[in-house]
């Protein structure tokens, strides 16, 4: 028997180059498809995250008969009740340390991770807290104003809050459809819980509205939930504010950020 016809035939250079050729080509195919479902997969939970959210809502609505405040602080400021978020101050050692706990929202129950956005990258902007990504309709429907209980003269304090402004009640807003309520916060600086309508609304002269934007951070989609409980992806980004604040509307990082409706229509209780 002939040896030869045991030898092994390799590769040319030309079969591998082909061969890797072929396989950068289907790489090239399939890659991008498996980053837009994994995209979408973030999306969509982000989108149920979101939906819970409403269905807290709408439960704190039964119990208080109003939707919860966005922030309030307690007469002595050692604790701040967030609508995500309700964190004690205290003193140790000269230096003031935090405790977080579940916020207004959750009526003391939560799963932490409901307050993480799967695709919002960086961490929270008020205190050491891993979940974060979800802003609050704070210019309408959680807008409030407190101010802390005096008496007599020398004022002495009673250590009770008093309300000037409450949240919305459901039966304020007029087309739940169409009034937001929760979605993705996020602004030049990064996460941001207060979701601000691009002009003025309940919450007056206020003037940092470009830090309340939402984040177009699902392949230039941003996630939004309604007065109604429906949750949904937007695709509309405007950047119109008032002129002084409207160059603060810019990325964070890679990802777009602006208002859902270039008016405050998507905000108001109309």
């Amino acid at each position: 028997m002939n040896g030869r016809e045991h030898e092994r035939r390799g590769f040319t250079l030309i079969e591998v180059l082909v061969v890797a050729a072929l396989i950068a080509m289907l790489l090239a195919i399939l890659l991008p498809s498996l980053s837009r479902a994994r995209h979408l997969a973030r999306s969509a939970q982000c989108l149920s995250n979101l939906h819970q959210m409403t269905v807290a809502a709408h439960s704190y609505v039964t119990t208080h008969g109003r939707f919860p405040p966005y922030l309030y602080s307690s007469p002595d400021g050692s604790v701040s009740h967030g609508w995500d978020l309700r964190v004690h101050y205290r003193w140790e050692g000269g230096q003031r340390k935090a405790t977080v706990k579940p916020g207004l929202l959750w009526q003391g129950k939560t799963i932490d991770e409901i307050n993480q956005c799967p695709s919002y990258k960086g961490g929270d902007n008020w205190v050491d807290y891993p979940f974060t990504g979800y802003n609050y309709n704070s210019s309408y429907v959680g807008y409030c104003e407190y101010y802390a209980e005096v008496l007599g003269w020398p004022p002495v304090p009673t250590g009770k809050l008093v309300a000037e402004e409450n949240p919305a009640r459901p039966e304020d807003i007029r087309q739940p459809t169409g009034c937001t309520l929760f979605g993705d916060g996020e602004y030049i600086a990064g996460a941001n819980k207060f979701m601000r309508s691009p002009f003025e609304g309940r919450d007056g002269s206020f003037s940092g509205r470009s830090a309340g934007t939402q984040g177009y951070r699902h392949l230039n989609r941003t996630n939004a939930a309604f007065a109604d409980g429906h949750a949904e992806s937007w695709i509309k980004r405007f950047t119109d504010t008032y002129d002084f604040d409207e160059h603060n509307v810019q990325p964070h990082e890679d990802v777009p950020t602006g208002f859902l409706s270039a008016d405050n229509g998507l905000y108001d209780l109309d």
